[in-house]
């Protein structure tokens, strides 16, 4: 099957599209160099025995989609990819910035058996052989492995999550826990939603603005003609703590406003920004290439399907 992508302008090559035993699948080129220690992907819409609009990888039970469905899903991507589904353990995401350490007697929780992991919207192991899984539909998949404590972790990153800097509370957490260096962290930003598709009210725009000025304060402006009042009004200026125009300028790249009022948000940006913050290095982070709702009938996206429809999930496991 020719699959048609959408890239986001100015893409490198930052993710791999696969294909076994007809599931088609997303992998990282940082991550894959570990391959002989760790298995990691992220799902598509390819593979599956869902219907309609959850056609047809859908992997989560809270869609509506017949158990059976997804259970089957699930045996067709742990199959192609290499581990126990039943073994899964399930995140319960709520746009928090909480974490749980994984360990063996979780095996199977959301899957197989009930679970008490309740709103969790990270997951993190150093135990081999414990596949974690995460959902998403436009929201940001962070993946996370440290190969020399071998540790992942997995978060879930929309806007509360990005602007919360859930990104950095993991690096920390992985620290504190395993002892892990951000330095030594590789990470991946995986598929989600693009700057635009992304349309947010002024409130989240302000948010942003105030959490990541910081980041912008040194950076130079390349066009000093453009308006800094083409991204905020001059009221939401003065809101800002007498952050000054030219900054305001300068982050284009991760927020503009637009003649309706609304505001264009990068979260790939401003998650690339939140683990630069934390110490984890440049080179160790893949950033996507591919938005959900550009390419709404190869992944699953919130927006385009205006919330009818299923979820695509990210999966590690240490070998």
């Amino acid at each position: 099957m020719k699959i048609n992508i959408k890239y986001i302008d100015n893409h490198k090559k930052c993710c791999n599209i696969n294909e076994k035993n007809g599931v088609t699948y997303i992998t990282f080129p940082k991550l894959e160099r570990y391959e002989d220690e760790l298995l990691h992907a992220f799902s598509t819409r390819l593979g599956g025995v869902s219907k309609e609009h959850l056609s047809a990888m859908n992997l989560s039970f809270t869609r509506g989609d017949l158990p059976e469905n997804v259970m089957e899903n699930h045996r067709r991507f742990a199959a192609c990819l290499g581990y126990d589904e039943k073994r899964l353990v399930f995140s319960d995401q709520v746009h928090k910035t909480d974490f749980y350490k994984v360990t063996e007697e979780d095996c199977g929780k959301g899957i197989v058996k009930e679970s008490d992991i309740k709103e969790i919207d990270g997951l993190v192991t150093n135990v081999k052989n414990v596949p974690i899984i995460t959902f998403y539909a436009d929201c940001v998949p962070l993946m996370f492995y440290d190969p020399l404590h071998k540790v992942i972790a997995m978060a879930h990153s929309g806007w509360k999550g990005t602007v919360g800097r859930i990104g950095a509370k993991m690096v920390a957490f992985m620290g504190t826990e395993y002892g892990s260096k951000p330095e030594d962290i590789i990470c991946a930003i995986a598929p989600s939603i693009c700057q635009d598709c992304y349309e947010v009210s002024e409130d989240v725009a302000i948010q942003f603005i105030e959490e990541f000025k910081g980041a912008y304060v040194e950076h130079s402006i390349d066009d000093t003609s453009k308006d800094p009042t083409e991204m905020l009004h001059n009221n939401d200026i003065q809101a800002l703590n007498g952050i000054d125009d030219n900054t305001i300028s300068s982050m284009s790249d991760l927020i503009y406003r637009k003649d309706n009022g609304k505001y264009q948000l990068n979260l790939h940006k401003a998650c690339e920004l939140v683990l630069l913050e934390a110490g984890v290095l440049k080179e160790h982070i893949d950033i996507t290439d591919i938005c959900t709702c550009c390419n709404h009938d190869f992944l699953f996206s919130h927006r385009a399907s205006h919330g009818k429809r299923g979820n695509n999930a990210a999966v590690m496991m240490l070998k």
